[in-house]
């Protein structure tokens, strides 16, 4: 018997719905279906009394969940897709993701088409767009304090009410960097439309194999963004006396101390999207933040009397 799994948002009413609808229609189709939340990825945080506060990678896989699954759907808004990647990446489980939230940047189809989407998920009629990944640990010496996988970017960034910090930054082989800013974010192509837009870096296209790296508010005009190979690992180190704060995926994340450093690779387990139709990057662009839209042209001035 073939396996799928539903991950869902339920906190959200309409996705709870959707989901045990869902389950029924593909039990009726000769399915085992296994249902898990997107609260298994959530991440968390750690507090400066507990610094150790995270599941190792390979253990946030929710039950059911495996190598076996022939795929996931996932009932949520970006968070919940951002949580389910966490959660079933290294079992290489694809996902298609259909949105009940607000702009749903990552998500696929929309509640109104799940009649089609089961149709064409039980006849195999769709394509997998495969997005890198990032494996985000914070070491202290050769001790992995906390580790992670994200979809979108690492920023680590000054706490409130502290002053603006020095970033050494080390790419590959190459010399490291000083980088003096509020913070540095180290984004996927996927990320690109997310945090690292609004500080100011480029959109990249998906199938890029780049990284980025954006200065939060950087205090250097010579400071901007850098892209980069994404063979290339990151190492960051606080060139400050004060404790920082690291985020992955604007979810989860811990206290950085002056001892402790960060490294960011490309995760082994890159995110599988589902599609329904071949993917159009553009066309997402335009519809989600009005990238391309045409000018409008000024009303014609008029003369007063």
């Amino acid at each position: 018997m073939p396996k799928a799994g539903i991950i869902y948002n339920d906190a959200k009413s309409a996705a709870c719905q959707a989901a045990d609808e869902l389950k029924g229609k593909l039990e009726l189709c000769g399915w085992e279906v296994y249902l898990a939340t997107g609260v298994g990825g959530i991440l968390g945080y750690s507090r400066p009394d507990s610094p150790v506060c995270h599941t190792p990678i390979d253990r946030l896989n929710p039950p059911g969940f495996d190598a076996d699954m022939q795929f996931a759907i996932v009932l949520g808004g970006d968070g919940t897709v951002l949580s389910a990647f966490r959660q079933v990446a290294p079992y290489g489980i694809p996902l298609l993701t259909v949105n009940t939230g607000h702009m749903g940047f990552l998500t696929e189809a929309y509640l109104n088409h799940l009649p089609q989407v089961v149709e064409q998920m039980v006849s195999g009629s769709y394509e997998i767009e495969e997005r890198t990944m990032l494996m985000v640990q914070v070491l202290r010496e050769d001790v992995v304090l906390w580790e992670a996988l994200c979809l979108n970017e690492m920023v680590i960034h000054r706490e409130p009410l502290t002053s603006m910090c020095h970033f050494e930054v080390q790419i590959g082989r190459h010399a490291p960097v000083d980088i003096a800013a509020d913070g540095v974010i180290v984004s996927t192509p996927t990320g690109s439309t997310a945090y690292s837009l609004s500080a100011g870096g480029p959109v990249i296209t998906p199938g890029v194999p780049v990284l980025q790296l954006v200065p939060i508010c950087p205090h250097s005009l010579a400071s901007r963004a850098l892209v980069f190979a994404n063979t290339e690992p990151v190492l960051v180190f606080p060139a400050t006396p004060n404790r920082l704060v690291m985020v992955v995926d604007g979810n989860g994340g811990c206290y950085v101390l002056p001892e402790d450093h960060i490294k960011i690779q490309k995760s082994p387990h890159p995110a599988k999207f589902i599609r329904l139709q071949p993917p159009e990057f553009f066309h997402i662009l335009r519809e989600k933040l009005g990238w391309g839209l045409p000018h409008i042209a000024k009303p014609t001035s008029v003369e007063l009397p």
